[in-house]
């Protein structure tokens, strides 16, 4: 299934784009859950993201902290025959571990982490047409292990978000 690159930019941002309460991890350790992660599970109630779920691939995210606190992800998807590169910027909440998108209504929370295998993230778009919900699960390495894709597939329904909504996403093979 080809996938046009403006509808797949659409579902991205839409992924982008984050409601209650949402737990976070407890003095989140920035200097260790910065650097690059692999994007191998989501789950979203965004109707665009809904649409291209089944055509979507591992993508990898790179994860930085400016000097005051702000987080910088540089997000690199593997579309098609190349690579499309979106950078996305959030200021720090005044809460560990929650951050809201400079531009728009959104949060980002890093919900769980290991800091060395996986992390959960919670974004919430907070939009008047489509607000939506995103869970996603990222990981080290580019495979995820089974006990640990339970552990998310556990975490949807906390979120207000079904097991159809879920895409695990193969290897990019980039």
């Amino acid at each position: 299934m080809t996938v046009a690159l403006p509808g797949l930019v659409l579902a991205l941002l839409c992924l982008l784009r984050a409601g209650a309460q949402v737990p976070v991890q407890l003095d989140l350790d920035t200097e260790k859950f910065a650097g690059m992660w692999h994007v191998t599970a989501i789950a979203s109630n965004c109707s665009i993201f809904l649409k291209m779920k089944d055509a979507m691939k591992s993508s990898m995210a790179i994860i930085s902290f400016m000097p005051e606190g702000d987080l910088a992800m540089k997000l690199v998807w593997s579309l098609l025959d190349k690579c499309q590169k979106f950078e996305l910027f959030f200021q720090q909440s005044g809460q560990a571990g929650h951050y809201v998108g400079a531009q728009e209504k959104r949060d980002l929370h890093v919900m769980d982490t290991d800091y060395s295998h996986y992390a959960v993230l919670h974004e919430a778009q907070h939009s008047e047409t489509e607000p939506s919900t995103a869970l996603q699960l990222l990981t080290r390495e580019q495979d995820v292990s089974p006990q640990l894709l339970q552990k998310f597939m556990e975490l949807i329904p906390t979120m207000g978000l079904t097991e159809d909504m879920l895409a695990i996403l193969p290897k990019s093979g980039e």
